[in-house]
């Protein structure tokens, strides 16, 4: 399903019904990745639920334009705006790992009144220090020059080898090479954007909006991710309505290593409303 936005398109994978589906819920990717990453979660996400999976801007089978506006946390917030509005007369659920938690944070926090209830895996809310988050900027870009110079082979192999994702290397041969081919199917131009236009370099800092936020939301981090552990104590501790769940033996992305405890804190979520 393609939907338009001035001049783009952005694609939502929607997930077979399993018949009496009454609510709706959306996932979004990591940078790099694409809706085809929820594969193995969607068919065990309760029944209650309509599944929906949106490839951002310059991912998967999104468009991939050179116009950095496109790809500014503003822009990215109005295409979600037109496709959950779209899609749904009432109250959504929002689930977004990483880049997809960003983005699901910032929406939520501007659009609290269209959000039933929020899901964030390995999410920051912005970098507080300000240097910090100028040399974060810096590397963002300088990333997205590599990969334009470069290939995509190139940038799917330097960013499966980072220390973030070690943990990712017990997977098997199999797992690790289909994420590697996934990663190929991105552009060089989508991706080198939206590090410029929606890296963490170039993200609002969120955390002093955190305390107005009350819609229901659940923080899951993987425990050998010591990092988002901190960073995610941080905002549960701001959150006024907040769970926030530790998955054992699993890194940044714990809905690929360990995706039966992923779920099992997903579905319970889901159904404690």
């Amino acid at each position: 399903m393609l939907f338009e936005f001035e001049g783009i398109f952005i694609n939502i994978k929607v997930f077979p019904s399993k018949g009496n589906a009454k609510q709706k819920i959306f996932f979004l990717h990591g940078f790099s990745g694409s809706s085809e990453d929820w594969n193995v979660i969607a068919p065990l996400v309760d029944g209650n639920f309509q599944i929906y999976a949106i490839d951002l801007i310059g991912h998967g089978r999104s468009s991939s334009p050179d116009d950095l506006k496109f790809y500014s946390p503003n822009s990215i917030e109005n295409q979600m705006l037109k496709i959950i509005t779209g899609l749904s007369a009432s109250p959504v659920y929002l689930c977004g790992y990483s880049m997809g938690g960003r983005a699901a944070l910032n929406f939520t926090i501007k659009n609290p009144s269209l959000i039933k209830g929020l899901i964030l895996e390995s999410t920051t809310a912005g970098i507080e220090d300000e240097s910090e988050r100028q040399k974060r900027k810096k590397d963002d870009f300088s990333l997205a020059n590599q990969i334009k110079s470069n290939s995509i082979n190139w940038f799917a192999e330097y960013w499966m080898n980072l220390p973030i994702f070690n943990s990712q290397k017990s997977l098997s041969k199999k797992t690790l090479q289909s994420i590697y081919e996934q990663k190929l199917n991105n552009s060089v131009i989508g991706l080198s954007n939206s590090l410029k236009g929606f890296g963490t370099g170039n993200f609002p800092v969120l955390y002093e909006k955190l305390g107005k936020l009350n819609v229901k939301t659940l923080l899951i981090t993987g425990e050998k991710d010591k990092k988002y552990v901190s960073l995610n104590k941080k905002i549960y501790s701001l959150l006024p309505n907040a769970k926030h769940i530790i998955i054992q033996n699993a890194g940044h992305n714990t809905h690929l290593e360990a995706s039966e405890n992923f779920i099992s804190a997903v579905n319970n979520f889901l159904r404690s409303f």
